[in-house]
């Protein structure tokens, strides 16, 4: 399969463009979020979220809240948009190289380990909640770069972006071996049993995705079902998801033209297309789907559901918090190890990793980057928001806490954000 450096700059520009959008999108369902919680709508709004729905496959039943719906089920499809993306990177885009692969990388673990450091600094009697100031929310940080416009670097973006998929990795690492409940053994057997089907799928290339989503659903009830959260199943998914296409790009160009010259030789006077170039229309929309990468078309169909419907659906419903800052008070080594986490460690992390192998001659910084802006992606990764809030919902069980969490990831992510657009204009100057 060829991947043209045009074909990967368009690939890049439409994640940015989605997920920039998302950004504004996710910015009204939690400001939405915020004002219900503290209205007179309060209890209808949590009542909401906890009502239970089930589903009966056979004799087993799967009952939740519509919380967890959204948070183990729907959150299932955006991890395993997070997994084709990091596959796509790693095999065609900014990670698939050493040389590309470093910087980002060395800058994505130091914003990762400082700030959870940070948080354990903070809690050491309780440091289960060291993941919450690891994650970065890549929708709200390239909605930022979006309102900014050409003053922003272009190479700043790719570097957010590659830094971000890095980051994804992290948390999803985290919420598979940390954050999980009591293990089901028994049901390792059926989930090894459908994950090994869905490889022998990918390497007897079949390319239809029907087949994987089908057994995807039974994945992510296995995984359920052993107390590891499900939406891993979306990242393991990811994996076995074929890129290369039946149909390579200049077999399609030559039989397209063959095709497109039968149409032409069919050509009557009757105003209406006839039976023979429909057949040739069909065929050329056969062959159409069979060119497109499997993975790459996933993506594009799951690209809208999750920028659009899924992250503002998970923000509405996980965002409502009462602004209650006795909660704060009463939790304040939490909340500091949240705060300093994301508004310190993020952009030490990133700035302190990326400066000493640039320093050591380990690792090269990039020469259409300077260290304002590095400083400034720093800042940006401090706005953890709907990652950080969905790794709170896993490593916190009383609401008040979870409360306390909310406001601190608030507060950390907006001055965070601040600090990164300032950088950002003082470097454009």
């Amino acid at each position: 399969m060829r991947c043209t450096m045009a074909t990967q700059i368009q690939m890049i520009q439409r994640f940015i463009k989605s997920e920039s959008f998302s950004g504004i999108l996710l910015f009204i369902a939690t400001l939405s979020a915020v004002i219900i919680a503290n209205s007179a709508l309060s209890d209808n709004y949590f009542e909401l979220w906890n009502k239970n729905f089930g589903v009966t496959l056979g004799d087993k039943t799967i009952s939740m809240s519509l919380m967890y719906w959204i948070n183990d089920g729907l959150m299932a499809l955006f991890f395993l948009m997070v997994g084709l993306e990091i596959k796509r990177e790693l095999l065609i885009g900014e990670l698939s190289s050493v040389e590309k692969a470093s910087f980002p990388i060395v800058a994505a673990i130091g914003g990762m380990v400082i700030p959870a450091l940070i948080y354990v600094f903070f809690n050491m009697d309780n440091p289960k909640g060291f993941g919450v100031p690891m994650a970065t929310d890549i929708a709200f940080a390239l909605g930022i770069l979006m309102l900014l416009g050409k003053r922003v670097n272009p190479a700043l973006k790719l570097f957010l972006v590659a830094l971000a998929v890095v980051d994804d990795l992290g948390a999803v690492m985290v919420v598979a071996t940390v954050y999980t409940g009591e293990l089901q053994f028994e049901y390792f057997l059926y989930a090894s049993l459908v994950y090994a089907a869905l490889w022998i799928f990918n390497l007897k290339k079949v390319s239809s995705l029907i087949p994987y989503m089908v057994l995807g659903i039974a994945l992510w009830i296995f995984i359920h079902s052993i107390g590891v959260h499900a939406t891993i199943a979306g990242v393991l998914l990811a994996f076995v998801i074929p890129i290369r296409p039946d149909v390579n790009e200049k077999e399609f160009i030559n039989n397209t033209k063959n095709l497109v010259d039968e149409f032409e030789k069919n050509i009557d006077d009757i105003p209406l297309l006839n039976h023979k170039q429909m057949e040739i229309l069909e065929d050329i929309a056969y062959k159409y789907d069979k060119v497109q990468n499997p993975l790459l078309k996933l993506e594009h169909r799951l690209h809208w559901m999750t920028a659009f419907f899924i992250m503002p659906l998970f923000a509405f419903s996980n965002a409502g918090v009462v602004l209650d800052f006795s909660a704060v008070s009463q939790n304040l080594m939490i909340v500091l190890g949240v705060v300093f986490g994301l508004l310190v460690g993020k952009p030490l992390g990133i700035i302190g990793f990326t400066y000493l192998v640039d320093r050591f001659n380990m690792v090269k910084k990039p020469d259409n980057l300077s260290w304002s802006e590095i400083g400034a992606v720093g800042f940006l990764g401090g706005i953890g928001f709907t990652m950080s809030i969905f790794i709170t919902q896993l490593a916190f069980l009383d609401p008040v806490v979870v409360s306390a969490v909310k406001i601190a990831i608030f507060i950390a992510s907006f001055i965070a954000g601040v600090i990164g657009v300032l950088l950002i204009l003082r470097a454009h100057n």
